[in-house]
C-alpha cells in the first residue's frame, strides 16, 4: 500500500508486488537546484519500478544487484533527451525482496528498509543508514554528497549505485514474516518510538493501512521542529508471509 503525504501533489513513493517478489520505492525529493532532466521525480519511481519488474520476471535468477543495474540502465534508456550527467537528475531509493529457491534474497539502496523476522524472534534489519550521517543537510552539500562514496547512493541515472546496495539472503525455512518500507513508515521507529517488532505486528493483524494511519496520527501530534525533514511524508508498505502462500500485502 502506498499514500501520499497530506501535502504531496503527488506520490513519489511506488509499490509492486507479486507471490515472488516484492519492490518499494522512494523517489528522492527534487533538491529545487537544476537537474537538466524534464521529467519528474514520480515519473522516474514509476519508470524505474517498471523496468525492475521486468528484469525480475524474465529473468528470476539473477543477482538482486545485477537487477538493479539493468533496471537503472533501463530507465536511462527512457529519457536520452536529458542531462543523464548531471548529479541531480531524479533518483529513487529501492527495497527489494525476492523468493528464490530455497532463500529470501534482499536489497537495500538509501533509506527504504527491509526487515526479516525469523521464528526464533531474531530481527535482521537490511537499513542503508548514510543519509543519516551526512556532514551536511542543506541542499548544496546534498546534492555534493548524492552519489559519492563520501555521501550516499540512489538509483537514478548511475549503474554503478548498485554496487553500492545491502544484499542479504535468509534461508526461507528461518523466515516468519518480511516487510518492506520506505522512510514514510519506518519514521514510526526512527521518530516515533516504535519498534521493529511493533510495526511488524501492526503490518500482520491490522494491514499496511494501519500502519499508515498510525504514522499520520504521529505526525500531526508531533511539535513542529522536532525533528529534521519533512512533517510529512509519502508512506508506502508491503509485507509478506512466506508460510501463508507467499502472501505479500
Amino acid at each position: 500500500m502506498s499514500q501520499a503525504g497530506p501535502d504531496a501533489v503527488a506520490n513519489e513513493d511506488f509499490v509492486f508486488a507479486s507471490e515472488r517478489f516484492a519492490v518499494v520505492l522512494d523517489g528522492a525529493t527534487d533538491s529545487g537546484l537544476p537537474n537538466g532532466c524534464a521529467h519528474g521525480v514520480a515519473w522516474l519511481a514509476r519508470r524505474l519500478g517498471g523496468q525492475l519488474a521486468a528484469v525480475l520476471i524474465e529473468q528470476p535468477d539473477l543477482p538482486l544487484r545485477e537487477v538493479l543495474r539493468q533496471g537503472i540502465v533501463g530507465t536511462r534508456a527512457l529519457h536520452p533527451g536529458c542531462d543523464l550527467d548531471n548529479p541531480n537528475s531524479p533518483a529513487s531509493t529501492v527495497a527489494m525482496v525476492r523468493l528464490s529457491g530455497g532463500t529470501l534474497d534482499c536489497l537495500a539502496l538509501a533509506d527504504s528498509p527491509v526487515a526479516v523476522q525469523t521464528h526464533d524472534g531474531e530481527l535482521l534489519l537490511l537499513d542503508d543508514d548514510r543519509t543519516a550521517h551526512l556532514p551536511a543537510y542543506d541542499r548544496e552539500s546534498v546534492a555534493r554528497l548524492r552519489n559519492t562514496d563520501q555521501g550516499f547512493w540512489v538509483a537514478g541515472t548511475r549503474p554503478e549505485a548498485a554496487d553500492r546496495a545491502l544484499t542479504a539472503a535468509v534461508p526461507i525455512a528461518r523466515v516468519r514474516r518480511f516487510a518492506l518500507v520506505s522512510d514514510g513508515v519506518s519514521r514510526l521507529v526512527e521518530r516515533y518510538g516504535w519498534g521493529w517488532p511493533q510495526l511488524l505486528d501492526t503490518l500482520e493483524k491490522q494491514g499496511p493501512a494501519a500502519a499508515i494511519a498510525a504514522v499520520r496520527e504521529a505526525e500531526r501530534a508531533a511539535a513542529p521542529g522536532t525533528f529534521k525533514g519533512k512533517r510529512h511524508d509519502d508512506a508506502t508498505a508491503a509485507f509478506g508471509l512466506p508460510d501463508q502462500g507467499d502472501a505479500v500485502q
